[in-house]
């Protein structure tokens, strides 16, 4: 099957297999051609767990966008799809916990892409109000990994 740029079904079979999967995005290519489909993420949905989780995930419970902080003033979004590290290695005492105080430029946890540790930096001087990410869990851009305030 040659795509065109006006091929409408594949598009419509691609955006019906996001949905059907639950992914965010796909992209297929053949040769030089490429396309990628992908949903806006406006708002982002949080489901129940199946069990109650455990340890640092337990304060992960899924609650409504609104409490989560997209609109919060001192939302720290991920620069970067990756994995989300709370200390610089397995067992280290996390980088900072709720209710430490933080300057701006602090690193706040690291992101894992393609082999590289990114850190990720206070945007502002403030104190840890929630942390929503757990350790090593998958993470994708601009989603709220914690609040300052």
């Amino acid at each position: 099957m040659i795509w065109k740029p006006d091929d409408d079904a594949l598009v419509k079979k691609l955006a019906a297999l996001l949905e059907e999967t639950g992914l965010s995005e796909i992209e297929v290519g053949w040769f030089w051609k490429r396309l990628r489909v992908a949903r806006h993420k406006g708002v982002i949905a949080v489901s129940e767990p199946a069990a109650p989780p455990a340890g640092p995930a337990a304060t992960l419970a899924a609650k409504p966008a609104a409490e989560i902080g997209l609109n919060h003033p001192g939302a720290v979004t991920a620069p970067m799809v990756g994995t989300v590290y709370v200390a610089a290695e397995p067992g280290a005492k996390p980088f900072v916990a709720v209710g430490d105080m933080v300057k701006k430029g602090q690193t706040l946890l690291i992101i894992e892409a393609m082999k590289t540790m990114n850190p990720v930096a206070a945007p502002k001087a403030g104190k840890v109000a929630k942390v929503l990410v757990a350790d090593g869990a998958p993470t994708e851009y601009g989603e709220v990994l914690m609040l300052l305030e």
